[in-house]
């Protein structure tokens, strides 16, 4: 049975369409923010019309599925997070073809489900650079914002960061990197736990996990001076 049209997708679109930006596609596909159709639109415009369009899971997902790339932030800045499902999440994480579509879905949809912990591991042993980059984005933006969630959990995904440190794709190690600043800011405990982590992969022979290392133990000894 086809899924029923939201009545508001056509009002979205259009307003997209509006606010588009061709003149600045060429300055951001310089830092990788591509993707087939996209519009050109700026992070807090989006928001705006997030705020004017307000939680709409429907609408979210019928934005999402039209795979231009301003459509699919947007999706996640309406998405009703407790309406997500496995199946929806993994969709949307399988549809990733740029790294800001990834981490703004991350931080404004993801983050916020009862499902994101158990996702974490789940994405971040895939092979597809998005759909890893995933897994690492959530874990960072998670050590920000699940603010109640014990510090044990978050030493508990740190092999994550250990197993991925050899993969040399730069919107991977970018976000291991990111994932393990992030679990180290969050504690003095974890810090101590994240700079040792980082002194191992200094030590280790691939590049991608020395760099990730040598970066994340030069902010981490940065706080603490």
């Amino acid at each position: 049975m086809a899924v029923p049209r939201p009545p508001r997708l056509d009002e979205a679109l259009a307003a997209l369409h509006q606010q588009a930006r061709p003149e600045a596609l060429s300055a951001m596909a310089r830092f990788g923010l591509t993707g087939e159709g996209r519009l050109g639109l700026a992070v807090p415009t989006l928001r705006a019309l997030a705020r004017e369009f307000r939680r709409d899971h429907a609408l979210a997902l019928a934005l999402w599925d039209t795979g231009i790339p301003d459509a699919q932030i947007l999706a996640g800045m309406v998405a009703e997070p407790a309406k997500l499902t496995v199946a929806q999440m993994d969709h949307w994480v399988a549809g990733m073809r740029a790294w800001d579509v990834c981490d703004q879905a991350c931080l404004n949809a993801f983050v916020k489900s009862p499902l994101a912990w158990d996702a974490i591991p789940r994405w971040a042993v895939r092979e597809a650079e998005f759909e890893k980059r995933a897994g690492f984005a959530l874990l960072a933006v998670a050590a920000v914002h699940q603010k109640q969630r014990p510090d044990a959990d978050f030493l508990a995904r740190l092999p994550l960061i250990a197993a991925a440190a050899d993969d040399e794709r730069n919107f991977v190690k970018k976000a291991v990197n990111w994932a393990l600043r992030q679990i180290g800011k969050r504690s003095a405990d974890l810090r101590e736990h994240a700079l040792t982590l980082a002194e191992r992969l200094c030590r280790r022979e691939e590049k991608s996990a020395r760099w990730i290392g040598s970066d994340a133990r030069r902010e981490l000894q940065r706080i603490l001076s």
